[in-house]
């Protein structure tokens, strides 16, 4: 009897033709914006009133200008500075958090009631924050009036570089804090809790626990945690252009590295504003590399630490 063959069908290009929507909107929405942000740079072009100045070649001149000008590096400190205002709070309680709602000893109750009201922040838009926060603590808002009546004075938070640094960093870990739980908590749940159990039959206490074995194991989306948010805190605009009128108040020290751009792209000054976004998508890469490869090696010697501890014990 002859067998029939049996063609086999492959479902292989379907998966191509799904991608190609992504691809469309990739190339059209990134891709073409990107390459034109580099052309740019390299050229002199930007308006003077009505007049248009350019497109002029100019080489490296725009890098120069935005690399030598002292505004530059003075608004990437403003930026780093509110950066970590935000995420040093953020990550310390996101943890403490995620190891809390992890913990099945504790048995805390309603934990869902909890996690969706942490998480709420991250769903209100920024502006609205902003807005919101330039309300309540305005000099004649609430919080001032509070003040008042405590026979306080009245204290101009956005007059002075504490208060308006402190605003934008506390609304940053509000609105991003939650999220950032949610993350760690997958991270913690996906430890295998037999290694958890076989520390506390070995006598471990809680500290213990979470230091030696929970942090080890969820250092890669800590990793992946601390790379999305310096990428977001360089992107800082929002809520600072907002709270601060696109100002930067108190003399400038509230100003981030995007605001500036923006008034480059106001100014429709593309030749500097596309150097300063070269410059700052070749400085958000250097440091998530950085991070990736200090955490990556940072692990790669745990193992080799624990692997040659366990060839000790074998040997004896």
């Amino acid at each position: 009897m002859n067998k029939k063959k049996k063609k086999l069908v492959s479902y292989a290009k379907w998966g191509y033709i799904f991608l190609i929507p992504f691809f469309a909107v990739y190339i059209v929405f990134s891709l073409i914006p990107l390459i034109s942000t580099f052309y740019n740079s390299f050229f002199e072009n930007y308006m003077v009133g009505l007049m248009q100045v350019g497109p002029k070649f100019v080489g490296f001149d725009n890098y120069k200008a935005i690399l030598f000008n002292g505004d530059t590096l003075l608004y990437l400190k403003n930026t780093m500075i509110m950066w970590l205002m935000g995420f040093i709070p953020q990550i310390l309680i996101s943890l403490l958090l995620a190891s809390w709602f992890t913990d099945l000893r504790l048995r805390l109750k309603c934990t869902g009631f909890f996690k969706t009201i942490i998480y709420m922040p991250n769903l209100i838009m920024a502006s609205a924050f902003a807005m919101l926060f330039y309300a309540i603590f305005a000099d004649q808002g609430p919080i001032n009036n509070m003040l008042n009546s405590m026979g306080l004075p009245t204290y101009r938070f956005l007059a002075e570089v504490a208060g308006a640094r402190g605003l934008i960093a506390l609304m940053n870990f509000l609105m991003w804090f939650g999220n950032t739980t949610i993350i760690l908590m997958a991270a913690i749940m996906g430890v295998d809790p037999c290694l958890f159990e076989a520390a506390r039959i070995d006598g471990a206490n809680s500290r213990q626990i979470f230091g030696k074995i929970t942090l080890p194991l969820i250092k890669p989306i800590l990793a992946y945690t601390l790379i999305t948010s310096l990428i977001g805190g360089i992107q800082m605009f929002d809520v600072p252009q907002i709270l601060t009128n696109g100002n930067g108040n108190p003399d400038r020290t509230s100003m981030t590295v995007i605001m500036y751009l923006n008034k480059h792209l106001y100014s429709k000054n593309y030749g500097m504003a596309g150097a300063l976004s070269v410059i700052l998508f070749i400085v958000t890469a250097v440091l998530s590399i950085v991070v990736f490869n200090y955490i990556t090696k940072d692990m790669e010697a745990a193992g080799i630490r624990k692997a040659k501890k366990k060839k000790a014990k074998e040997a004896k």
